[in-house]
């Protein structure tokens, strides 16, 4: 099975949760959903270490203190995807570093459910439920 690993960062802007997701480059993603960053990690490469190049190699964005989300599987393709989260850092300016992708943008929760690739969606869940957690 195909594993990638990747990054949920989140910030606030007021009082609204926003995400940081990516959307694929090149016309045959187009309409494409969007995704979390994240990529293949390097042979020995540690799921974390992966996600914190691939999120910096997307969006120009370095992670800071992430905690391990979970894991999901595509139901299509049977890809794994390993997400971790954190709080954006306080100056992260996202921007299109790779050639992958064409947009990189924080977006509000309520927007990244409808954006998301459906198969990630369960990271929102995830990280709505902690952020619930904490503050409740």
């Amino acid at each position: 099975m195909k594993e990638t690993a990747g990054t949920l960062l989140y910030r606030y802007a007021g009082s609204k949760l926003e995400v940081l997701l990516v959307h694929a480059s090149g016309n045959y993603n187009r309409r494409a959903p969007w995704s979390i960053p994240k990529g293949e990690p390097e042979p020995g490469e540690p799921l974390e270490v992966a996600a914190r190049r691939e999120t910096r190699e997307e969006t120009g964005v370095e992670p800071m203190e992430l905690h391990d989300l979970g894991s999901a599987e595509y139901t299509k393709t049977r890809k794994r995807i390993h997400c971790f989260s954190g709080p954006a850092p306080k100056d992260a300016l996202p921007h299109t570093a790779s050639w992958e992708v064409d947009k990189a943008e924080f977006v509000a929760l309520e927007l990244a459910f409808q954006l998301i690739h459906p198969d990630q969606a369960v990271f929102l869940t995830r990280l709505s439920a902690e952020i619930a957690a904490q503050s409740g």
